[in-house]
């Protein structure tokens, strides 16, 4: 028989900011991380005759997404970092974040640069603890195989 395995537990997210600490997370608190690619990589122009014009558009930007409990360390990992570009590091530091996703089960790897946060996240107050989402966006998505 021929299956695959996935667990969420075997992805692990890294964040890389030069002249602050790097962090990782390997589940603890976290609920889901989407990766969205934004460049539509293929145009198609229709002319008048029914010709077809295909266009080939460079860009590899998009967001990732990732959810997690209010309470989770790399939520307050993400709020120092935040801080830290936000307020302390130059300008020209607020995308230099490097983040990477990998499931070494799967043999997944994604890196992301020219990480900033999209804007800081949302965050509720119930009775009961909730999730949070921080959108990050990234200038450059390379997926691969490892």
């Amino acid at each position: 028989m021929d299956f695959g395995t996935y667990s969420f537990q075997d992805v692990i997210v890294t964040f890389k900011v030069p002249y602050f600490a790097a962090f990782s997370s390997t589940g603890a608190g976290l609920g889901s991380i989407s990766i969205v690619p934004s460049t539509t990589k293929t145009i198609q122009d229709v002319a008048a005759d029914g010709r077809v014009m295909i266009s080939k558009v460079a860009g590899n930007n998009g967001t990732i997404a990732i959810t997690m409990q209010q309470n989770s360390l790399l939520h307050k990992n993400l709020l120092n970092w935040y801080n830290y570009i936000n307020t302390t590091a130059s300008t020209s530091d607020w995308a230099s974040t490097t983040v990477i996703i990998a499931n070494a089960a799967l043999g997944e790897k994604t890196t992301a640069t020219g990480v900033s946060p999209q804007k800081l996240a949302d965050k509720p107050y119930q009775a009961q603890g909730q999730m949070i989402t921080w959108t990050l966006m990234a200038a450059n998505i390379h997926e691969e195989n490892i």
